[in-house]
């Protein structure tokens, strides 16, 4: 058993059995369509707040923490949810969610920060990001068990 961060409430394994069965065509539809929906709303930050070589990658970053956030919610409301649904981790957390946030752009620009003569943000880059993400993993998670706990 794996436990939500924060969590004493063990939660199911992932049930591999789902992705080899009967009806396992529909959870890749599912993730392939959720990853599309999650990559063009990455996009769609990307538009919004572009950035040139050697600037702050401003939406990476955007998308990286609020999708951090966003697992923590996803996490502590479907641990908190017995038996979860079996489309949810792949729709949400391995489409939607695995196609918005982004470790490869990520590391793209943090190496581009520091080729264009700016070790300084591109070190800071990569720790706002890292240790920002963690800080919104948790915070989705508490988050939702405050409201749970009302």
């Amino acid at each position: 058993m794996r436990y939500a961060p924060g969590s004493s409430r063990p939660r199911p394994e992932a049930r591999p059995e789902l992705a080899r069965g009967e009806g396992a065509g529909v959870l890749y539809l599912l993730a392939a369509l959720g990853g599309a929906l999650g990559a063009l709303a990455r996009w769609g930050v990307g538009t919004a707040l572009p950035h040139s070589p050697g600037g702050w990658p401003w939406a990476t970053l955007l998308v990286n923490l609020t999708g951090c956030l966003l697992f923590g919610v996803l996490i502590a409301l479907l641990a908190a949810r017995s038996p979860e649904p079996p489309w949810a981790r792949p729709f949400l957390a391995v489409g939607v969610l695995g196609g918005y946030t982004t470790c490869s752009a990520f590391a793209v620009e943090a190496v581009g920060l520091a080729e264009a003569g700016h070790p300084v943000p591109a070190v800071g880059y990569v720790l706002v990001s890292v240790v920002g993400g963690v800080l919104a993993v948790a915070a989705g998670a508490l988050a939702v068990r405050a409201v749970r706990s009302r």
